[in-house]
């Protein structure tokens, strides 16, 4: 089966969304989403890239479409834990060392979920390092663990080597998406990504 990769970082409100969504194209298709945490600060300096928040902000319109197609995308998959954090831009260098480690520690799957959770379920100022703390100590993590092993060099290291290995394949932007070779950007390629993934199989 080909490969289908999920380039994600906590701090963009489309890849949780499409982290929501992704369960049911795995159902249908019968692929695996292979998820790889990147750096979004580290995605936009190698690529000159910008936020939307800082690249939308004085544009008229376009930023009220963008909520409008973002509540369309919320009603279509009927998706229920979703909102705003408040804190929005959070800065997400731990958490996402906190994905590598939690990559080692054998419980990466339910990281991911808890976190995304506290970042744009039940929104957190994930960037203060003890409502951080405070997070995974409720969802049942060994925080300590955790945290410490955020600050092991060979964890950094991999992380921006993800985030590096991305950028060269063509990433400029949380969610983006690799079926084989090909690239997807944005929550809104997802149906082209699951029919990428089904003539794949063909």
């Amino acid at each position: 089966m080909t490969s289908v990769e999920f380039h994600f970082d906590f701090g963009s409100p489309n890849a949780y969304l499409s982290h929501l969504v992704i369960p049911d194209i795995e159902r249908r298709t019968g692929a695996k989403f292979v998820y790889v945490p990147v750096l979004l600060g580290g995605v936009f300096k190698l690529t000159g890239n910008r936020s939307p928040a800082e690249s939308l902000a004085g544009i008229r319109n376009k930023p009220e479409y963008q909520r409008l197609e973002t509540a369309r995308f919320v009603q279509r998959h009927g998706i229920t834990r979703f909102a705003a954090n408040p804190f929005f831009p959070v800065n997400t260098l731990v958490p996402m060392r906190g994905a590598t480690a939690a990559q080692r520690m054998g419980i990466f799957e339910r990281y991911v979920d808890e976190i995304y959770r506290h970042m744009w379920a039940e929104p957190k100022k994930l960037d203060d390092p003890e409502v951080l703390r405070a997070a995974m100590i409720e969802s049942g993590f060994d925080a300590d663990a955790v945290l410490a092993l955020t600050q092991a060099q060979d964890v950094k290291d991999e992380l921006l080597a993800n985030t590096q290995r991305s950028v060269e394949r063509g990433t400029f932007g949380s969610p983006t998406f690799f079926v084989g070779d090909e690239i997807y950007f944005g929550k809104d390629r997802l149906r082209e990504v699951e029919e990428a993934i089904i003539a794949s199989n063909e």
